[in-house]
């Protein structure tokens, strides 16, 4: 059972019994021990670990099958010759993951890290494999953080190659979700194979540098490369070194055993400390110094790389700080061209990026800002680095200048992570596929502050003491307490440091007039308990059925919150004596059980642990800033039914005439969407067509920019040179957002629909499928080149984001045997508070209520109980729907879904019409399966200007027309 894949399991293990004859041949007895096996069963995690490796592996030599499949498990059993009852008890005890993996955006690279290379070099990677299995990681978790950090190495260039090249990636997570868990497992197979310095940039601030420092020294260098020769028992000895007063040293920190370098493997020197950020000293000068086993050979050669130490250092983005090591580095002289080195860069799109003005750089000179212009000259200096960024918000990254060689546009690779399993993000707080109102998300976790409700802040400080009793409670019933080590509230109103004093001022005295103690606080907090708490807790959990049975544990968590004689902290500034308060420490702290008042500081990077309630209200118009102040992302083990977000739902944007009100709950919604369908176009066209991508990296910021029409690349005076032409979608549901704002656009619109509103039956139909909701319609058919000429003729906000989609339905009525004719849907509304109206004499049909969300952009027009309908119409599912569905699905059938939109109260004339000047014409349409072609990449570009087709922008001035 080899990385060579899977092997005849009864063969196998009869060349290596230790008897001439093994008895068990039929695996009966293998196979009732399978079924048998407990939690913690040593064979059984074995193969658990073993099959889910297989099931992950991509591309392997041994298989083509595809990754996470039924169809992978079964080829794995026939290689292993497992009968039928054998492979029913693994599956039943090892189920197959079919959740997504990594999705990966890459230009074509010269393959070199192989599973047998990685394999037989893995002495940090299996060190760090087996400590986070001891954390508890599942096998299925084990095995994705493997496999993505396998397709970051494995796009690096090779460190023992001859000629040098610097590879550029990115690596999207999600807010607060384990980024760092998979560079550590990056860094850890990239010194395994070959990689000799490590630098990587944590953070503004040096809290945040420790941070990291701290897991990395815990995780992956262990407890022998930070003692050196110093002796464990020797007290003089240890003097100055890490750790000693961390109360997870040493029993938290990875240990081999013996000094690597003694078992086989080699040592990891650390040029930084928990404490110290690198310094411009003698030590780091000879630090940086690599010995060679052979001196007339490079380093980089295999005979000197695999015998050197490698190091590592952890590096505030600090200008003098990077000055510093810049400098350091220039002493060292022609051995940098020598050096294969990984540089990681965590918060990527933070201080990384040049964000100077263009217009005002000198003719033929770029101007950069501080970091960018260290992290440029490091590159540089190390013509072997490979970049790394690591981000949860790509969109400054993805829109670097692509033509800026030295800058750190991602151009070999971008990976998405999936979301973990566990992870508490954006669809446990926003129903995205939900129509208007609030769906069962906002209802368990969202409280909106309006005018209408005052401020919210004692029932939000209630909220937190219930929360911080009912993590008692739970403890005491036989939850593991680990996860309620920390309790915190984040308070976020401002970025005026000033009023952060008087806001932590005003909740202190609001916590001391609060009467917890007092009949009138218990009867406070039983009423919250009682609509609320209870009222939406996690029934595998326990939870008192009574608030008096939570009443001993309030007191307790009161008096932990209030422990030091305030329950608040306040956490802002530049300077480092703001993070380092004793009772802010997590990592040295025994309890954070306070309430943070702070700002910007408190969302780039820093991890505030135990965060249970948020208490936001602060407006900003930068959706990245937005998307990393979402803190209450996360993972919430035990507690995340008592997770709540007090959030602005009426906050002022702006002074005087200019100021608006903003909704900071759909602002985020916004956001999320717009990062999710980020995510979703990465996977739409990760896989490969003939061998070959059909993305590269340099074209996904044109891919982008037909969804976000607002976003542009970073350099004002340039234009991208691929030019995105269409976007085929067989199967797929999609639904355009730009409609016009104009009311004579809008007319124009309307009208054009007015020939397929006379095609509509005058009596509803009830469509439905499988089981699912039901709902009314009016129904009919029109040929697809009807269709095409309405959609031709539509006028759009932002024409650009449509006409991928009707190149590809124009392709569609091209090509022979593809599509005939198009089932059209308008669904009606059956409430009592529903609107209709007639449209050019036609209906009357249901108007659905909508809002733009991004300028003249729309969030999601469609409900989603209309879909399952539409895309059987179409043929693109099996599901079965009921006799008005299927006595209208065709082989060559699309499906297009109506929806007339209002974005206020309508205004309905006496005979029942509506004004088409005020009227939305969505529509959604799904294509069918007879569109695909096989052949072809589902996603087309063109360069704009066709002698610089490798260019991936080019100058505004040489655009041709």
């Amino acid at each position: 059972m080899s990385r060579r894949g899977p092997k005849h399991f009864a063969k196998l293990a009869f060349v290596l019994a230790d008897s001439a004859e093994p008895a068990d041949t039929d695996l009966s007895h293998f196979r009732d021990r399978l079924l048998d096996a407990g939690a913690g069963d040593e064979l059984l995690d074995l193969w658990r670990r073993r099959l889910t490796a297989w099931d992950f592996e991509q591309a392997p030599a041994w298989s083509a099958t595809t990754p996470r499949t039924p169809e992978r498990r079964a080829e794995i059993y026939d290689r292993l010759a497992f009968g039928p009852d054998l492979r029913k008890a693994l599956d039943t005890t090892v189920p197959v993951h079919t959740e997504a993996g990594p999705v990966t955006i890459s230009r074509d690279f010269q393959s070199w890290y192989t599973r047998e290379g990685a394999a037989n070099r893995s002495f940090y990677w299996a060190s760090y494999e087996r400590l986070l299995r001891r954390k508890g990681w599942s096998a299925t978790a084990v095995a994705g953080l493997d496999e993505a950090a396998h397709a970051v190495v494995e796009r690096l260039a090779d460190p023992t190659r001859p000629d040098p090249y610097g590879a550029r990636g990115l690596v999207v997570g999600y807010v607060q979700s384990g980024k760092t868990a998979n560079f550590t497992g990056v860094t850890a197979k990239a010194v395994d194979a070959g990689y000799r310095l490590v630098i990587v940039l944590a953070g503004t601030l040096n809290l945040l540098r420790g941070q990291t420092q701290r897991r990395l020294d815990m995780e992956l260098i262990g407890q022998e490369n930070i003692l050196g020769a110093a002796d464990p028992n020797d007290p003089d000895a240890l003097v100055g070194i890490d750790y000693q007063d961390d109360e997870d040293w040493p029993s938290k920190f990875v240990s081999f055993g013996a000094r690597p370098s003694t078992l086989g493997a080699f040592d990891i020197e650390r040029l930084t400390s928990r404490d110290r950020d690198y310094m411009a000293l003698e030590r780091g000068i000879s630090a940086l110094e690599f010995d060679k086993a052979d001196r007339t050979r490079p380093l980089h050669d295999p005979a000197n790389l695999h015998a050197s130490r490698a190091r590592v250092m952890v590096v505030k983005k600090n200008k003098s700080v990077l000055e510093k090591l810049v400098k350091d580095l220039k002493k060292i002289g022609p051995i940098l061209d020598e050096i294969p080195t990984l540089i990681i860069d965590d918060e990527s799109d933070q201080a990384s990026v040049n964000t100077t003005d263009p217009k005002k750089w000198e003719a033929d000179t770029v101007t950069r800002t501080a970091i960018n212009g260290q992290i440029t000259k490091l590159l540089k200096l190390l013509p072997r680095a490979q970049y790394v960024g690591y981000t949860a918000t790509p969109f400054a990254n993805v829109f670097v200048d692509p033509g800026d060689e030295e800058d750190i546009f991602p151009r070999d690779f971008l990976i998405s992570l999936p979301r973990p399993a566990g992870y508490m993000g954006v669809q446990d707080f926003h129903d995205l596929d939900g129509a208007e109102g609030g769906g069962e998300a906002e209802k368990r976790h969202v409280r909106g502050i309006y005018d209408s409700t005052g401020d919210r802040l004692q029932e939000a400080l209630d909220s937190f003491v219930l929360t911080g009793a009912l993590k008692l409670y739970r403890a005491a019933h036989g939850v593991p307490e680990g996860p309620f080590r920390h309790h915190t509230m984040l308070v976020h109103e401002s970025v005026r440091m000033a009023e952060h004093d008087a806001l932590a001022q005003r909740i202190t005295t609001m916590w001391h007039n609060a009467a917890y103690t007092g009949p009138q606080g218990h009867t406070r907090l039983a009423s919250l308990f009682d609509e609320d708490f209870h009222t939406y807790a996690d029934g595998s959990l326990p939870t008192p059925t009574t608030y008096a049975e939570l009443k001993p544990y309030v007191a307790d968590a009161r008096r932990m919150i209030n422990r030091g004689g305030t329950p608040v902290i306040v956490v802002n500034g530049d300077s480092e004596r703001d993070y380092t308060q004793p009772d802010l420490d997590f990592d040295r702290t025994p309890n954070v059980w306070k309430i943070l008042v702070g700002g910007t500081k408190l969302s780039r990077g820093f991890t505030v642990e135990g965060l249970t309630v948020t208490y936001y209200r602060r407006t900003t118009q930068q959706a990245d800033t937005l998307m990393q102040m979402g803190r209450w992302f996360g993972f919430r083990p035990g507690y995340r039914d008592l997770v709540r977000l007090y959030i602005g739902r009426e906050e002022q944007l702006g002074k005087g005439r200019t100021a608006k009100t903003v909704d900071l709950y759909e602002a985020f919604e916004a956001i999320c969407r717009d990062e999710e369908l980020f995510r979703a176009e990465l996977a739409r066209y990760a896989p490969m067509v003939n061998g070959r991508p059909q993305v590269t990296p340099a074209q996904i910021p044109p891919l982008v920019a037909q969804h976000l029409p607002l976003v542009k690349p970073s350099a004002r005076n340039k234009m991208f040179n691929a030019e995105l032409v269409e976007v085929r979608s067989p199967g797929v549901w999609e639904e355009p957002t730009a409609y016009p704002e104009d009311p004579d656009a809008l007319r124009h619109n309307t009208e054009c629909w007015a020939p397929v509103l006379a095609c509509l039956s005058s009596a509803p139909v009830a469509l439905g499928v499988d089981g699912g909701a039901r709902y009314e319609a009016r129904m009919g058919t029109v040929s697809h080149q009807h269709l095409l000429t309405v959609l031709c003729d539509l006028r759009w906000s932002a024409p650009a984001q449509f006409s991928p989609h009707l190149e590809f339905l124009l392709d569609a009525g091209r090509e022979a045997g593809s599509i005939d004719d198009w089932c059209v849907i308008a669904p009606m509304q059956t409430s009592a508070r529903r609107n209709e109206a007639r449209i050019l004499g036609h209906g009357p049909f249901s108007l659905a209520r909508r809002t733009r969300r991004r300028g003249s952009l729309f969030g999601a027009i469609r409900d989603p109980k209309h879909v399952a309908a539409a895309r059987r119409l179409a043929g693109a599912t099996d599901l079965i729907g009921n006799a008005s569905v299927e006595q209208h699905v065709r082989p060559r059938r699309g499906a297009l879904v109506l929806y007339p939109v209002v974005e206020s109260e309508p205004r309905i004339t006496s005979d029942g019409s509506i004004d088409p000047r005020d009227l939305v014409m969505a529509f959604a349409f799904v294509a069918p399966p007879s569109t695909a072609r096989g052949d072809r990449p589902l996603v087309r570009f063109r360069a704009i200007d066709s002698t610089k087709e490798e260019a991936a922008i080019i100058d505004r001035d040489d655009m041709r027309s």
